[in-house]
């Protein structure tokens, strides 16, 4: 198949196709975006790309944004907006750019503080809806699916916890995925990503609930990324590759509205404690969490592997995520990541207490949690 332009509106509007950065300035007009923000990180902000991006609309710039972006990210920006005189942001980057944009955009009008949205029970209504500015989002990587999300992860470094900035308006207005943006990203970061975007396609496929439309999704999401990551890792310029990859990441995001899990509930701790890249930690876990859900899953998971091409069985599926990894060089046990046995008690404790954990199709609390980290630790699927 030839890789083609295409406009969506699922689950937000949408215009794929390579060269359609080009379109930025009318996207701005369409959404009556006078004075953007542009908000991406510093190396990206020093990139063509961006500056292309900044002279065609008159965007401002900000970008003193951390890997793991905390709280006190979104507080500058939030003060350069307003100082700026901004009417919407144009969030541009990888998961992290994306999600301070939105978080940002989220608390342009509010007047309570960050940590009073974080995603729990109905604490969203607390924000005035109307107050929300518009966001265009435009990754390059291929990844979070952040640009068709409703929420941000940002690190409330004070505790030293990640917490889910949620309201159902904090999805993109407007979603730009252009392949060629992503063709200069290294292979160890397609890899990386590809495997965040497989781990949610995953866990939202595995979330217990009913909701046949997202398990479709996430099923021929996994299918796009059991087809193109390898390609897109090998060769980077492949922008039939690198255009499958960006839209099996938005269709992980999409997916996961049905719920994530364990895997997430542990990345999301492991990432706050040791700074690690949220989609290796993720691709890591992701055996040990198969394993441990093995009673709960493996009917669907027998399912999924047929539909991928593998023999219908959880082992077969097991098998083909261990050697995915293999030929991605992704790194087997936690102590390569730079957890220690020292901190399996705390990171335990802290999934628990993670939103995910809710999501996990067998219960997830300290004790269950400790069980696969150490499982993790041992290198023992």
């Amino acid at each position: 198949m030839t890789l083609t332009s295409a406009n969506w509106n699922y689950p937000t509007a949408i215009r794929f196709g390579a060269g359609r950065i080009a379109e930025l300035p009318d996207a701005c007009r369409t959404l009556g975006i006078a004075r953007p923000l542009l908000v991406t990180d510093p190396a990206l902000a020093e990139m063509p790309m961006v500056k292309e991006a900044r002279t065609a609309t008159g965007a401002g710039l900000f970008s003193a944004i951390h890997a793991n972006p905390v709280g006190g990210d979104v507080e500058t920006g939030l003060a350069a907006y307003r100082a700026g005189g901004h009417d919407g942001v144009i969030a541009f980057g990888g998961g992290s750019a994306l999600d301070v944009g939105k978080t940002i955009a989220f608390m342009a009008g509010q007047s309570r503080p960050l940590w009073d949205f974080e995603d729990k029970e109905d604490w969203w209504t607390r924000a005035d809806a109307d107050a929300i500015a518009p966001v265009i989002a435009v990754p390059t990587t291929a990844g979070t699916g952040s640009e068709v999300g409703r929420a941000g992860v940002i690190l409330d470094a004070e505790a030293g916890v990640k917490k889910i900035i949620f309201h159902p308006r904090m999805m993109p207005v407007l979603v730009i995925l252009d392949p060629a943006l992503t063709v200069g990203l290294p292979p160890h970061v397609t890899a990386a990503t590809g495997m965040d975007a497989l781990s949610h396609c995953l866990e939202a496929w595995c979330a217990p609930g009913f909701h046949p439309m997202a398990d479709g999704i996430a099923a021929e999401g996994i299918a796009l990324i059991a087809k193109w990551l390898s390609v897109a890792v090998e060769d980077g310029a492949n922008l039939e590759a690198r255009g499958n990859m960006l839209v099996a990441a938005a269709m992980g995001a999409t997916a996961f509205q049905k719920g994530l899990g364990g895997m997430h509930a542990l990345s999301h701790p492991i990432g706050a404690l040791a700074g690690t890249h949220h989609g290796l930690t993720n691709a890591v876990l992701m055996p040990y969490m198969l394993a441990y859900n093995r009673p709960a899953i493996e009917e669907r998971c027998a399912r999924l592997a047929g539909f991928i091409g593998l023999e219908p069985s959880f082992g077969a599926l097991l098998a083909w995520v261990l050697d995915l990894r293999r030929r991605l060089a992704i790194p087997h046990t936690l102590g390569e990541l730079g957890i220690e046995e020292a901190d399996i008690g705390r990171i335990a404790h802290m999934a628990e207490e993670d939103p995910s954990a809710g999501g996990n199709p067998r219960p997830f609390g300290a004790e269950e949690a400790r069980q696969v980290l150490e499982a993790a630790a041992a290198g023992r699927v």
